[in-house]
């Protein structure tokens, strides 16, 4: 008698070699150890390698008297590149904040331009400042972004500003927004002020020694407004109702392979500025300053490891004390900057560093309580480079 056929011996048998494992999908791709090793490497070289040949690519135009970009103040891959390009026998590289840099004076009437003019040349000395600078940013800036610069002479410019108040120093234990916080110290040495949580901590510290990810910044902050290309896509014109001016644009077309530089006729800067006038035509007085002792100031502990790395390197350094806008601040108020002025000089000449402290300009010729206007520049550029020490240093 024939029995009924069971439904489940009637089933597909497995594919040939397959078995009884599944088998692949149409789109499914399996790598075994040797493709996992070799694909790894070749994302490593390309990591490793296109950062490198994008200098190669990209045009940078400097010149005398080239300043980082106010745009592009926080490109440090970018910054890394200037130095890499200005470290040669015989420069000079002031290093410093958006004093070094020039806030409110073209790049022609920066401290830097004016030195070349006072030693009859045009590319000596190199401005290697940065605007919004401070010395606990510098820190890492120094540490990551400029070991190019070895056995050079340096021009380190100290700020007493940055002293003169806990706000200024970083010290207060209130929150609060500031410049380049993903050049300072990320958990150690402790900023009060800095509340960032461990996730973004902890990538400040990948970027700093992953240079392709350094190079992704570059390119965000040079040809995308410093947004992503998807924020950068999404950007609106600030109107009611918005409009998306780049969101059918082409990304790849922004950018140029050029290093785009301030206007030659900045609005902001120079003699035709409006900003570019005395502090008293604008101040309604003098100020008072809540200045942090040096033994406990952040920012001067910052200065010194910022010294120290810039000596273990075999650089010569010349440190610039001020100086500080003494006019802009009330009279009772100007024994305490001295005294973190002479307290600088003191641990400067016990530690063999040289130093040159210039008189304190004429009231006209700042612009705030730190900045110089061009004709201020011009002054302290000719009083450094007739004095004793610096040409001392300079030899």
């Amino acid at each position: 008698m024939e029995t009924a056929a069971n439904p489940a011996k009637s089933a597909a048998p497995p594919p040939a070699g397959g078995n009884g494992d599944p088998p692949f999908g149409v789109n499914e791709v399996r790598l075994n150890a040797r493709q996992w090793l070799l694909s790894f490497v070749l994302l490593w070289l390309l990591a490793l390698l296109t950062p490198l040949l994008w200098k190669h690519i990209e045009r940078f135009d400097t010149g005398p008297d080239y300043r980082i970009s106010y745009a592009l103040s926080k490109d440090y891959w970018l910054y890394e590149r200037r130095m890499e390009q200005a470290a040669l026998p015989g420069k000079v590289i002031l290093l410093g904040d958006s004093v070094v840099w020039g806030e409110y004076v073209l790049p022609d009437g920066t401290l830097s331009h004016f030195l070349n003019q006072a030693a009859g040349v045009s590319n000596r000395f190199i401005n290697g400042g940065l605007n919004g600078l401070f010395p606990l940013a510098q820190e890492g800036l120094v540490a990551y972004y400029s070991k190019a610069l070895r056995r050079q002479k340096i021009i380190l410019h100290c700020n007493p500003l940055w002293m003169s108040s806990p706000k200024a120093d970083l010290s207060a234990e209130k929150e609060q927004p500031f410049n380049h916080s993903g050049l300072v110290p990320q958990f150690f040495p402790r900023i009060p002020c800095y509340k960032a949580d461990a996730n973004e901590r902890l990538g400040v510290l990948v970027e700093r020694q992953v240079g392709f990810i350094a190079w992704g910044e570059h390119l965000q902050n040079a040809y995308f407004k410093e947004k992503s290309i998807p924020h950068w896509t999404l950007e609106d014109d600030g109107g009611s109702p918005p409009h998306y001016p780049n969101s059918y644009k082409n990304p790849f077309a922004q950018i140029t392979f050029v290093v785009p530089s301030d206007p030659r006729l900045d609005p902001d800067r120079g003699p035709g500025s409006p900003r570019h006038k005395p502090w008293s035509a604008q101040a309604g007085g003098a100020d008072r300053f809540d200045w942090v002792p040096l033994d406990s100031s952040l920012q001067w502990r910052a200065f010194r490891r910022v010294l120290r790395t810039l000596r273990a390197r075999g650089n010569d350094v010349l440190v610039i004390v001020g100086p500080f806008n003494e006019h802009f601040m009330a009279e009772d108020n100007r024994p305490a900057c001295r005294k973190i002025r002479d307290g600088i000089e003191a641990w400067l000449a016990e530690n063999h560093v040289p130093h040159v402290t210039p008189e304190t300009l004429p009231s006209d010729l700042y612009a705030d309580d730190c900045h110089p206007l061009t004709e201020g520049y011009q002054l302290l550029a000719r009083r450094l480079y007739e004095n004793p020490a610096f040409q001392q240093w300079l030899r």
